[in-house]
C-alpha cells in the first residue's frame, strides 16, 4: 500500500459529491443534522465512515460466498430508499413509520443522553444510512474494491476503504454544518417541518428514479466540462509531475529488435506495455496495442513491450515467440525475466502503460484494462496530431461484484482449496472431492502432485473441480512431458467440450455470455496435466 494509492481512494470518496448515489442521503443527514447538539453531526459522519467501510470491505466477501447478484442487492437498497420516499411525503404514513420506530427513538434518545449534544446518538443515525448508501455507491466504489483486492493485507484494504469513505464523508459533513446553521436562523423551517419533509421526500424518490435509469451522471459530468469536440487540447489524466523514463535493465533477449535504450528513443513518442502472455488482461490489450503500432510507427511513435513473466514457462524465449506470432506482434519486445526492468520502474500490475515524451519523460500511465481513448488521445497529442481518434474503441472486461478472483492452484499462491485433504507439497497424493464445494472453492480427485506454481494430474482420470461465479473461465495449461494431453470439460454435471493441451498458454473453458454460478469439472485423459491459475472475466 502507498501514499498515493490512499491518497487516490480519498479523492475517489470526495468524487461522490458529483454522483446523484450522494442525493438521497442528504436529506436524512440534514434532517438528523437539525435535532441534538453541535456534535451530533460531526457524530452522523463519524458512524457513516466506519459503518460504510466495515460493511464494504466484507460486502464483496458475503456476496461471493453467498452467490448473490450485486443487482440484486443495488435493487432492494433503492426499493428500501423509494419506500422512505414515500413515507416522508405522507403525513399518515409518517405517522405509522414513527409508530413502528419508536423503540429506536427511544434507543437514540438514550444514547444522546451519553453526551450532552447527542454524539453518541448522531453515531447510531450515521451508521444506519451509512449501511443503507453503501451498495448505491455504484462504479466509483468499483473501482475503489479493485484497489482493496490488490492490498496484500488485510489491513491495506482496509485503510484504502476507509480513505475512501473519509473522503465520501468530508462534503457531507460541511453540508450538515452549513444546512443546521440555516436552520436555525431562518424560522421557515421550523414553521414548515411538514413541507420539507415532503419536499426531501420527493427528492429521494426523484433520486432513486434517476439512479435506477442508468444515467452515468459522473460521465455527464465529465462530458459538460471536457466538452464534446474532436480537438486534443492536452493531455487527458496526465500525471501532475512527469519524471525521466527509467532504462531498460536485466534483458535476457530483444524480439522484433535490437537492443533499445532509452536514449536511443529519445525524440520519439514511446509506449512501454508491461505485459505477459498467460495473462488474460493483457490479451484483451493487445489487438489495441498492435493497431496504434501500425497506425502511429510511421508517425513517430516506438511500441516496446517488456515482456514480464509470471510462471516460470513464460520465460522460455521459444514460447514468447510463439506468442508474439499468434498476436502479430511485430514492435519491439525485452525479456524481463528477472524483473528487472519492472522493478527500475516500480511497476506492480499487469498490464501497465507508461507514456514517454519526446524528452524521455512519463507523462501519463495507465494499469489494467481501459482508457483506450485517452491512451490513444494523449499518443495523438504527443505526437502533434490534430483531433481526436475515429476507431472503434474495445469495451472494458471488468470482473463484477461477486464475481469469482483469479485463483492460484499451487501451493506458493494458493487460494480457496476446498478439499477435505491436507495437500502434500510436492509430492504425489490421492485426492477425494469434498461432499460440498463452497461457492469460488476448488478441490481435486485421483492422484495430484501439487508444486510451488502448479499442480500436475498423476493418472489417467484425475479431475479438478471448481465451483465459479463468471462469465467466462480461463485456466493457464501445459504439459510436464511435452506430449498432449486432452481434457474433457462438464458443466454442472453436463459435457461442455474437449480441449487438447499441447503448449503452456492460457486456454478458454467456459463462455456463458453472462454471469452465473457453476461447477466445472476438468478430467485428463492421462498423467501430465499441468494447471497454474484461473482467470475470470
Amino acid at each position: 500500500m502507498s501514499a498515493v494509492e490512499t491518497g487516490l481512494a480519498f479523492v475517489e470518496g470526495l468524487a461522490l459529491i458529483a454522483s446523484p448515489c450522494i442525493l438521497p442521503v442528504l436529506p436524512l443527514v440534514l434532517s438528523a443534522s437539525a435535532e441534538g447538539g453541535r456534535r451530533r453531526p460531526f457524530g452522523i459522519i463519524i458512524g457513516f465512515v466506519l459503518s460504510f467501510s466495515v460493511f464494504a470491505f466484507a460486502s464483496r466477501k458475503i456476496v461471493m460466498a453467498l452467490n448473490l447478484d450485486l443487482d440484486i442487492i443495488k435493487n432492494i437498497s433503492l426499493l428500501l430508499l423509494f419506500l422512505f420516499g414515500l413515507v416522508l411525503l405522507s403525513s399518515r404514513l409518517s405517522e405509522k413509520f414513527n409508530h413502528w420506530t419508536r423503540g429506536l427513538a427511544i434507543l437514540g434518545s438514550r444514547l444522546s443522553s451519553v453526551g450532552k449534544d447527542g454524539l453518541m446518538s448522531g453515531i447510531l443515525i450515521g451508521a444506519l444510512i451509512g449501511l443503507v448508501w453503501t451498495p448505491c455507491a455504484g462504479p466509483i466504489l468499483a473501482v475503489v474494491l479493485v484497489q482493496v483486492i490488490r492490498q496484500q493485507s488485510d489491513l491495506s484494504g482496509f485503510i484504502i476503504i476507509l480513505s475512501f469513505a473519509v473522503g465520501a464523508g468530508v462534503p457531507m459533513l460541511i453540508i450538515a454544518l452549513a444546512g443546521r446553521e440555516i436552520m436555525k436562523k431562518l424560522g421557515f423551517f421550523t414553521t414548515h417541518a411538514e413541507t420539507l419533509r415532503r419536499i426531501f421526500g420527493g427528492l429521494i424518490i426523484a433520486s432513486v428514479i434517476f439512479i435506477a435509469s442508468g444515467v452515468d451522471a459522473q460521465s455527464l459530468f465529465t462530458r459538460n466540462v471536457t466538452g464534446s469536440g474532436t480537438e486534443i487540447t492536452g493531455l487527458e489524466n496526465g500525471l501532475s509531475t512527469p519524471y525521466p523514463a527509467p532504462e531498460f535493465v536485466g534483458i535476457e533477449a530483444w524480439l522484433n529488435s535490437p537492443p533499445l535504450t532509452m536514449q536511443s528513443l529519445k525524440g520519439k513518442v514511446v509506449l512501454v506495455d508491461f505485459w505477459t502472455y498467460s495473462c488474460i488482461n493483457c490479451v484483451r490489450t493487445l489487438p489495441t496495442i498492435t493497431r496504434w503500432d501500425k497506425e502511429y510507427r510511421d508517425k513517430g511513435l516506438a511500441i516496446v513491450g517488456v515482456h514480464a513473466p509470471e510462471f516460470e514457462f513464460e520465460k522460455k524465449l521459444d514460447n514468447v515467440q510463439a506468442a508474439l506470432t499468434h498476436h502479430g506482434i511485430r514492435y519491439p519486445v525485452a525479456l524481463d525475466n528477472t524483473l528487472s526492468t519492472w522493478d527500475n520502474f516500480n511497476n506492480r500490475y499487469w498490464p501497465a502503460h507508461y507514456l514517454i515524451d519526446r524528452e524521455g519523460r512519463i507523462v501519463y500511465t495507465h494499469f489494467g484494462e481501459g482508457e483506450y481513448d485517452v491512451t490513444e488521445n494523449n499518443i495523438r497529442f504527443l505526437l502533434g496530431l490534430k483531433g481526436k481518434s475515429a476507431a472503434q474503441q474495445p469495451e472494458t472486461a471488468l470482473s463484477g461484484f461477486g464475481q469469482t478472483p483469479e485463483t492460484y492452484l499451487g501451493y506458493s499462491r494458493m487460494a480457496n482449496f476446498g478439499g477435505k485433504e491436507k495437500i502434500a507439497p510436492d509430492a504425489e497424493a490421492a485426492y477425494q472431492f469434498p461432499k460440498f464445494l463452497p461457492a469460488n472453492n476448488w478441490a481435486l480427485n485421483g492422484k495430484w502432485t501439487i508444486q510451488p506454481e502448479k499442480i500436475i494430474s498423476g493418472e489417467k482420470d484425475s479431475t479438478l473441480r471448481l465451483n465459479f461465479v463468471a462469465a467466462k473461465v480461463f485456466l493457464v495449461l501445459g504439459t510436464s512431458a511435452g506430449t498432449p494431453v486432452h481434457i474433457t470439460m462438464q458443466l454442472d454435471g453436463e459435457p461442455v467440450g474437449t480441449l487438447t493441451i499441447d503448449r503452456h498458454t492460457l486456454y478458454e473453458l467456459i463462455d456463458q455470455k453472462s454471469p452465473k454460478n457453476g461447477l466445472l469439472e476438468i478430467k485428463a485423459d492421462a498423467p501430465g496435466l499441468e494447471a497454474y491459475a484461473f482467470t475470470f472475466g
